[in-house]
């Protein structure tokens, strides 16, 4: 009867062991995808920032043609778009209601072509040397406009973003350990009676720790396998909302939810195999006065 008692009392204190962690790293989970989510975000961001190139009244087509393919094939360049002077004429018509060409008598619009960078080239100093590189090798380019502002406080909010999530995150990771430490000691202080008596029996540290360790260890990775259920569970439930579906797939693609999942399982189990080590050897290392 005592022998079922601590059967159930050590099948106890393991499930509240794994439920704990695992919703620890359920959170750390979801910190994860909203890091992913905001990484993504701020990619698009950036790949909104860029140039708009204005051409020369007397640019030849054949001039034109050869800065639109060499744009084309730049590394910098994530998308461009070229609009002729027809084409911006319409524009023109279509959002003012006026008619130049009845006005002027001549389209006095220009050419221009809309250039967006990579966010690796989107910092303002990298568009500057892009903008003036373009305007040295090329005759027909009139100017190129750079919206320094607007790039300026792009990135700087970006910055700011960046640094309030990587503390949040940083906050969240010591939290966490912390937790995952608590809960791992508890469940080694109630084998602290087990431990003493194998060392009465003349078992070596290495020999108690192991099954300890290794015991943790399992629980750490099933408590990660709960916590990617569960994860993978509500992001499958708001893909599937009507409204934000569409947002949550492509802020969060299968390949960056494996690589947290898999992140999430090594957390895990690193984690519970760390604290187990430190508990045991302090369990171990304990006077039987001090076990009360």
């Amino acid at each position: 009867m005592a022998a079922t008692k601590k059967k159930i009392s050590y099948f106890s204190a393991n499930v509240t062991a794994v439920i704990s962690v695992a919703l620890v790293l359920l959170l750390l989970g979801i910190v994860a995808v909203i890091g992913v989510a905001a990484n993504g975000l701020t990619l698009k961001i950036k790949e909104q920032i860029g140039f708009d190139i204005s051409m020369r009244e007397d640019a030849t087509e054949q001039q034109v043609a050869q800065l639109r393919r060499e744009i084309a094939a730049a590394p910098f360049v994530a998308r461009m778009k070229y609009v002729s002077k027809d084409d911006a004429l319409r524009v023109w018509r279509e959002e003012t209601g006026e008619d130049l060409m009845a006005v002027l008598g001549f389209n006095p619009l220009t050419a221009e072509i809309e250039v967006h960078v990579k966010a690796a080239y989107s910092s303002l100093d990298s568009i500057d040397c892009i903008a003036a590189r373009l305007q040295q090798r090329h005759a027909a380019i009139e100017s190129v406009t750079t919206h320094r502002e607007n790039i300026e406080a792009i990135n700087r909010t970006l910055r700011q973003t960046a640094l309030v999530l990587g503390v949040a995150a940083a906050a969240m990771l010591l939290i966490s350990i912390a937790l995952i430490n608590n809960t791992v000691r508890m469940t080694i202080y109630s084998k602290r009676f087990l431990i003493h008596t194998m060392k009465l029996v003349g078992a070596t540290a290495g020999f108690i720790r192991r099954p300890i360790v290794v015991s943790c260890m399992i629980n750490g990775v099933i408590a990660a396998v709960v916590a990617v259920t569960l994860l993978g569970g509500l992001l499958y439930y708001l893909s599937l909302d009507p409204l934000a579906g569409e947002a949550v797939r492509e802020a969060v693609p299968v390949e960056a939810l494996g690589a947290t999942a898999a992140g999430m399982v090594a957390l895990g189990a690193l984690l519970c195999c760390l604290t187990a080590m430190m508990a045991a050897n302090k369990y171990i290392r304990l006077d039987y006065d001090r076990l009360f």
